[in-house]
């Protein structure tokens, strides 16, 4: 195979014959990227650029000049007024040093890109998903917590863009907790359809900033029908297939593992090892913030270090790569830009990747070659497979492989790691590693308050559940629920900043809320009784009850009396805050370690719906056993119905009434929703939380769980036949809910998934809170939407049936919420 480039043949040919898939747009679109199959469940193709230097090596000047034009055009966007107060934030991995190169044309902007790789001591800024990646999750940790808190211009640099969908997480992730008045978009390549620029415009509508888009080149990617399934079976013969005699160039796969070495296997020399000399102190990348005074630093040192790596080299070397690793590109690529300006040698620049992609030896394929290696870095997701694309077969006389020292361990030097991988195929392999930079974590004290308790905080009985919060009853904070709609969608306050005005019944739904309670006691304690018995079981056998308040909170105190009646277990019961898009309160995990084995710790919530609290629970827990190095706790949520099939442990995946859904604070121990506000809650700090002191007369928090309680006994046998099934079953999650929420979003227009909240809990929270836009109903339900019906009418909102519902009913909150606005359907909205 060679790597040099075929004028005649483009390397997106061989996917696009056998596939249908076609790039159309700009004419430049062939020259910048070709194409390749994906080992990826949720795309089949993927585009390879040819300047990135990600997969295809390329010159390192080609590689910088790309994103230094970008940030000039920024820069000629913005002016030198705005451009002075903007901040430039590039995507892992591929994205990396694009995002720094444009950082760089822009001028005195500081730089930061996401990260897969946690800090311990360090609290994320943010984080989002990349819905069609291979890994998904992205982690914001500026050393600096004011890098992001500014309102000046946001600069997002991706490598492509395909539908928008990243950028749109981010910016709706940081806007949600920092407002900005404009973000400038930039990528390499706009492949977005016209209904995903569409979205975009609406969303900047929605956002009221402004929103720019920068890219070199434009178009779009046609995808025949059946493209993901053809693509699949194509990788999965190729990949059975090997390569077999004679295989070059004629449209057969190098073999999975690896491709065959020039020499034999155990006769390669081991790397040497090049000292470069990097500055002290200063950070190897973007990855907790790299700032102008950074970039200067690092100009500075360039010749110096780019005059070692030229003397390491071996004397007569006329072709060298400079090999980066994942996220660690910048570093690897300014290395190789200052190495080509001092040396005759022809030297090109590429990076490993964990992206797992079809390896095909045809000059119309982007990808000929793959070296298959262990993960070296430690990565918090696990070991895993590793990969460098297009070294192979490249007529390389030298590889200078640079890691960052957290990736220097014994896996990279292990005879099937990378170091051996590269010495197969390319006579002369260096090892050059740059410190990895480590940012600085603030203390904090130790001594946190004791829980609240009854009847101090709340209307429970002292010993039925303390409170990990901290008392904001004296706070005015209710506002009306239009005005909160208002300013949530606008992006001007996070729902977790005030509280909605307590609904109070009429006489009406307390009959309805009497009602459902006397006909679903007995079927909520089998449910109490079936999750209590698996936790038990299967979690510890004296566990740690920590509800999330508050809709788990009468859940986990039901789950105490059962253990109580059941088995005399006195178990120690908590209640925590935990906000979407915030976290948990890492204050509270930091009391429960204190006092409590982390293994023993069961938290518990009321039901599921989509499952976003619990993939934030999961995050939560990830981020914090990073930071604090406490091991232990298990972010899985027992729950009374799980009806979005998001967890193992749970009583039921039933989508049935919860009369404790039906309420607020009055049939939740007079306790508010939980409160993460700024200036009332600071980083040592339990989250707030109002006690109504004042609706006593109104409390039934007492009277639902007597209610449930008194029908333990009957269904005690019951419950032992249910625990068995339970235990015996395959619980596995299926996700069925997140996926249905996603196609409801599609279907009706919102293109939002928290504006979405399934199940009878959730859309009853809807109608109670928010700004509901309309319900939808399984055709033929019953009793358990009494209650939701009543609601909606005195809302004005109306009741849709549908026949295939996975949730008994399904809550819509208004997707452009201002008052006075229309829906999609042209009609106003009804307050």
């Amino acid at each position: 195979m060679n790597n040099a480039v075929n004028d005649e043949v483009w390397s997106g040919s061989w996917v696009a014959e056998r596939l249908g898939v076609a790039l159309v747009g700009d004419d430049g679109l062939p020259a910048l990227l070709g194409l390749a199959l994906r080992r990826n469940p949720k795309r089949a193709h993927l585009l390879v650029s040819n300047v990135l230097g990600k997969h295809v090596p390329q010159s390192p000047a080609v590689v910088y000049d790309h994103g230094l034009r970008l940030g000039r055009r920024v820069l000629d966007l913005l002016g030198e007024a705005e451009a002075a107060t903007a901040v430039v934030l590039g995507y892992a991995e591929t994205a990396t040093g694009l995002g720094h190169a444009v950082a760089d044309g822009l001028g005195r902007a500081p730089y930061l890109h996401s990260t897969r790789r946690p800090v311990a001591g360090l609290v994320p800024a943010g984080g989002f998903e990349e819905s069609h990646s291979h890994a998904t999750s992205h982690l914001l940790l500026p050393e600096d917590p004011g890098l992001l808190a500014g309102d000046g211009p946001l600069v997002l640099v991706d490598d492509e863009f395909s539908t928008g969908n990243t950028v749109l997480n981010t910016i709706r992730d940081l806007h949600e907790r920092c407002p900005r008045r404009r973000y400038v978009v930039v990528a390499l390549v706009d492949m977005r359809s016209p209904e995903d620029c569409a979205r975009m415009e609406r969303f900047a509508g929605e956002t009221g900033a402004r929103l720019d888009l920068i890219a070199t080149v434009s178009g779009t990617v046609r995808l025949p029908e059946g493209v993901l399934e053809k693509g699949q079976e194509l990788v999965a013969r190729y990949e059975q297939a090997g390569p077999g005699p004679g295989a070059a160039g004629r449209g057969r796969p190098a073999k999975p593992q690896d491709v065959p070495p020039r020499t034999p296997a155990g006769t390669a020399a081991p790397a040497g090892r090049v000292d470069l000399g990097w500055p002290r102190g200063l950070p190897d990348g973007g990855r907790h913030g790299f700032t102008p005074a950074h970039r200067a630093r690092l100009d500075t040192a360039l010749p110096a270090m780019a005059a070692r790596l030229r003397d390491a080299l071996p004397a007569g070397a006329r072709r060298v790569l400079v090999l980066g690793c994942e996220e660690l590109m910048y570093a690897p690529l300014r290395l190789a830009h200052a190495l080509e300006r001092t040396t005759d040698a022809e030297v090109r620049f590429s990076t490993t990747t964990r992206s797992p992609v079809l390896a095909v030896d045809d000059p119309g394929y982007a990808i000929r070659t793959r070296l298959v290696f262990p993960a070296h870095d430690d990565p918090a997701d696990g070991p895993g497979e590793r990969y460098a694309y297009n070294v192979a077969g490249g007529g390389f006389d030298a590889v200078v492989a640079v890691v960052d020292s957290a990736a220097d361990t014994p896996v990279l030097h292990a005879p099937d790691g990378l170091l051996a991988r590269l010495a197969a195929h390319v006579p002369h392999v260096l090892l050059a590693v740059v410190p990895s930079y480590v940012p600085h974590a603030p203390e904090r004290p130790a001594m946190l308050p004791e829980p609240l308790r009854g009847p101090a905080f709340s209307s429970y009985a002292p010993q039925e559940v303390g409170w990990l919060l901290q008392d904001l009853s004296a706070v005015t904070l209710e506002a009306p629920t239009e005005e909160r709609e208002e300013a949530i969608q606008r992006g001007g306050a996070h729902y977790a900043e005030s509280l909605p005005v307590e609904y109070q019944p009429s006489e009406r739904y307390q009959e309805l809320f009497h009602t459902a309670l006397e006909e679903s006691a007995a079927r909520i304690a089998r449910a109490v009784g079936a999750v209590t018995e698996t936790v038990i079981a299967e979690r510890s056998p004296r566990p740690v009850l920590v509800s999330l308040a508050r809709a788990g909170t009468p859940v986990g105190v039901l789950m105490r009396r059962w253990a109580q009646f059941r088995h005399g277990l006195d178990l120690p019961h908590y209640a925590v805050s935990i906000v979407r898009g915030r976290g948990i309160d890492t204050n509270a995990l930091r009391w429960l370690a204190g006092r409590h084995d982390p293994r023993d710790v069961v938290f518990v919530d009321g039901w599921t719906g989509k499952g976003a609290i619990t993939r934030e629970l999961a995050q939560a827990v990830e981020e914090f056993e990073v930071k604090e190095g406490v091991t232990g706790f298990d972010p899985e949520i027992a729950v009374l119905a799980d009806p979005g099939s998001c967890v193992r442990t749970y009583g039921t995946r039933e989508d049935f009434l919860i009369p404790s859904a039906c309420l607020n604070s009055t049939v939740s121990g007079l306790v508010s929703r939980t409160v993460l506000r700024a200036d009332l809650v600071g980083p040592h700090d339990f989250h707030g939380a109002k006690f109504y002191r004042e609706l006593a007369g109104a409390d039934v928090s007492g009277a639902f769980l007597d209610a449930v309680s008194a029908r333990f006994p009957e269904v005690a046998d019951a419950v032992e036949e249910a625990a068995k099934e339970l235990l015996a079953a395959d619980r596995t999650p299926t996700w069925a809910g997140w996926r249905a929420v996603e196609r409801i979003s599609e279907e009706y227009g919102i293109h939002d998934v928290n504006l979405v909240k399934p199940g009878v809990g959730e859309t009853t929270r809807v109608l109670l809170r928010r700004v509901p836009w309309k319900i939808l109903a399984r055709a033929g339900a019953g009793a358990d939407l009494d209650h939701v019906r009543l609601l909606a009418e005195q809302r004005g909102v109306p009741v849709e049936e549908v026949g295939d519902l996975p949730y008994t009913c399904v809550g819509l909150i208004h997707p452009k919420y201002t008052r006075g606005a229309t829906g999609a359907d042209g009609k106003a909205v009804t307050l």
